[in-house]
């Protein structure tokens, strides 16, 4: 049976005859037969890679892509007057994750699969996630993100467990979905949901009663954690995860053999962040009540886990008051006590206790501990987990310290989000690598073929003109291709710096106004989703909307320069940008930024990098060189020292740059309060001015220098070409397939 066969038998339609709807149910149901025939990687031992978030994007697109399908049926659907893009819109995207963290989980279980690995996610079946984005008087709304209604590709099991709070139990649901890899096995992400949850609790934008957890466990990502019931709820929502995922881990465990005392040989659990660190006296606590004694139990759970350390921000390294757990789940309090006490008997070193001084029982410290292995995700962030921040551990445990520098699924980015220059690619090295990301090196022996340079220009220009109609088409916005598409989006955060990007567009906007005209027109772009709890975050966003509004709405100035922020950033959206980017803005502050993946997605569709010497734009800048990456600003060391000797003064930058301190006033002036709240813009230029915590102004002078550098050699289009080029050329080693493999190697052994 042909593709085109197969399609009409699960649609119980002719093809042209089908709604949207039919064909979207009738594919579905083609990939999920298909699925169930994959085989699944079996062997004695399995991986469980839990994590809070799970940011996986559309499924059905780029399950036919890793099906190998995906262009028989974009034809079949084609010769009846079909578009397969017009199909893949009636997915809604699941909304299961946020950021980074979350695509890069994403990312691990695809490259797991596809490397034929056993290896399944755990995770919560989040009914809102986050939130969708709105924006309302340029201001960031939040709304429910409702999207399990089109949740064909959601499986419920007849898998269910009780879970133990302090003073109520719960019930547990297991969900999963197919993790199909590209021409590899099929593995699961395990989602488990509330059994009793009420959606009805959920009121104006995203209020609901945080109080009510027998009902509302699995019905946001990250709930509003300003006050003490927002807090409670995501530890009730912490351990909610890692009980039903312990449990389903033994459960497991035992089918293939295990007695527990052996644990370790049949299961590797890799606890990705802080968030699931309870699964580790969890599972102490359930081995001791299955009658393994304490000492074996906690022997073999420390085999068993694993720890990924994603930051350095203290906001991020989790700490709960003992109270909390005693509350949440008094039964861990004995173990955790147990666990410390191990400690402070062996260790006079007050930093490495895991319940501090504080009554806080801190979870990297216990993560650390109790794993065989701490790895950071880039090779600046594990040496500053070495020698500075993690050092006092690193010295304990020296040989259980690694580094696995990210990677992303570069099919999805590239194969899936960018078929032109794949196409092109192809027809240039062959489809080696389609499966092998290394062999986009052989792209290096056309870096002096002008027809080729002139080709991938052609390629972006394409892409760029996609993205404009896919903007004006989708949220009303109008963007000039022929412009440069200077691009930051990500989750918005201080430490990320969207705020020094809006600053230069000020200054630039006067500069404008005063009659400095740039030489090509210029397109910055954001996307970014700011934390319903994060006041400045949301304040930065109120800036960029404002000066955007200002600036747009200038005949003068918006021939030259627009700014432009996309509404309710996701994967979907960000599979149209990334493709069309010129400029990729990596502008953290140095030594802050574990490792970031928008940086290689960016990479690998030709945009060029504007960053700092810091995460991976480390890596990118050795493997391109000098001449194909634009970075600036104080490196890591210099940071580092600055937060250490408490020497850093904002005023006393303001004081000597003229410009700088032209474009803070203006967050105050006259011309944006007509269109902006004065409150939130009074807030975040105090913030700025008194605090500036991640060092937007000691960076500015060099970041708008390195950037207008960027502009003009811009110009020089061949040679910007042989700098996309070059940058494709070197995306390999980012793919996620090569992060997996050194996962195996060193710490997993499956």
């Amino acid at each position: 049976m042909n593709i085109e066969e197969l399609i009409e038998l699960n649609c119980q339609e002719r093809i042209e005859d089908c709604s949207d709807e039919q064909l979207y149910l009738g594919l579905l149901r083609t990939v999920m037969e298909m699925s169930a025939k994959k085989h699944k990687a079996v062997s004695r031992k399995r991986l469980y890679y839990i994590s809070a978030e799970f940011l996986i994007g559309k499924l059905l697109g780029n399950n036919l892509m890793n099906l190998g399908i995906y262009d028989d049926v974009k034809q079949a659907l084609k010769k009846h007057g079909r578009e397969l893009s017009d199909i893949e819109e009636f997915e809604s995207e699941p909304s299961l994750g946020n950021g980074g963290l979350g695509r890069l989980a994403a990312c691990f279980l695809d490259s797991i699969a596809t490397l034929n690995l056993p290896g399944d996610g755990i995770g919560i079946n989040y009914h809102f996630g986050l939130f969708k984005q709105k924006f309302c008087h340029n201001m960031q709304k939040e709304e429910p993100n409702t999207w399990l209604d089109s949740s064909g590709f959601l499986r419920k099991q007849d898998v269910s467990y009780e879970i133990t709070f302090g003073d109520f139990k719960v019930k547990s649901r297991l969900y999963n979905l197919d993790v199909i890899g590209y021409g590899g096995s099929c593995n699961k992400l395990h989602l488990f949901d509330l059994e009793d949850v009420d959606e009805s609790l959920v009121g104006d934008g995203i209020e609901f009663d945080k109080t009510k957890t027998n009902k509302n466990l699995s019905l946001f990502l990250y709930p509003d954690d300003s006050d003490e019931d927002g807090k409670l709820l995501r530890l009730y929502q912490q351990y909610f995860m890692v009980s039903s995922a312990a449990q389903l881990i033994i459960d497991e465990a035992k089918e293939r053999g295990s007695k527990l005392s052996d644990l370790d040989e049949y299961a590797v659990i890799q606890i990705n962040d802080t968030h699931p660190s309870m699964i580790i006296p969890e599972l102490i606590r359930l081995l001791v009540d299955k009658g393994i004694d304490m000492d074996t139990a906690i022997d073999v759970v420390t085999k068993t886990c694993a720890y990924t350390n994603h930051t350095i921000l203290a906001e991020a390294l989790e700490k709960w008051p003992v109270s909390y757990i005693k509350k949440v789940a008094p039964q861990l309090l004995p173990i955790i006590e147990v666990l410390d006490n191990r400690i402070r008997r062996k260790y006079g070193d007050s930093s490495v206790y895991i319940i501090d001084e504080n009554e806080l029982v801190n979870m990297a410290r216990m993560d650390i501990h109790y794993t065989f292995s701490t790895n950071g995700v880039a090779k600046l962030h594990t040496e500053i987990l070495k020698h500075n921040e993690l050092n006092s551990f690193y010295k304990i445990y020296p040989e259980r310290f690694n580094n696995k520098t990210n990677g992303i699924t570069f099919r999805r980015w590239l194969l899936y989000s960018n078929p032109h220059l794949t196409s092109y690619i192809e027809s240039l090295i062959g489809d080696g690598f389609k499966k092998d990301g290394r062999e986009l090196k052989k792209l290096l022996g056309y870096t002096e073929d002008s027809a080729v340079l002139e080709n991938i220009g052609k390629i972006k220009k394409k892409n760029k003109e996609i993205l404009a109609e896919y903007l004006l088409k989708t949220q009303g916005i109008i963007v000039d291709p022929e412009s440069i598409f200077d691009m930051q989006i990500k989750r918005l955060h201080e430490y990320k710096r969207q705020q020094m990007n809006i600053l230069y567009v000020i200054d630039k906007y006067l500069k404008i106004k005063a009659g400095q005209i740039p030489e090509h027109p210029i397109t910055v772009i954001f996307g970014a989703k700011a934390a319903p709890a994060y006041t400045i975050a949301k304040d930065i966003i109120h800036l960029i909307l404002s000066v955007s509004q200002l600036i747009n709405n200038d005949k003068e100035v918006s021939k030259y320069l627009k700014v432009v922020m996309v509404e309710n950033y996701n994967v979907t959206l960000a599979e149209k940008l990334i493709p069309a980017c010129d400029i990729s803005e990596q502008i953290s502050l140095a030594s802050k930024e574990a490792s970031g993946t928008g940086n290689m997605k960016f990479m690998l569709s030709g945009a060029v990098t504007l960053g700092t010497e810091d995460g991976a734009n480390v890596e990118i800048h050795k493997l391109v060189g000098d001449e194909n990456i634009y970075i600036f600003g104080d490196d890591s060391n210099t940071v580092i020292k600055r937060y250490k000797e408490k020497s850093y003064k904002p005023q006393e930058y303001l004081a000597k740059n003229k410009e700088l301190k032209t474009a803070v006033d203006f967050i105050l002036g006259k011309e944006l309060l007509q269109v902006g709240d004065e409150a939130c813009l009074k807030n975040l230029q105090r913030e700025l001015t008194g605090k500036d915590w991640f060092m937007t102004f000691p960076d500015f002078e060099d970041y708008k220098k390195t950037r207008e550098r960027a502009y003009k050699d811009y110009l020089d289009r061949e040679n910007w070409q042989k700098k996309m080029l070059i940058n494709i050329a070197n995306a390999g080693y980012f793919s996620s397939d090569r992060t997996i493999d050194e996962y195996n190697r060193d710490i997993w052994k499956l």
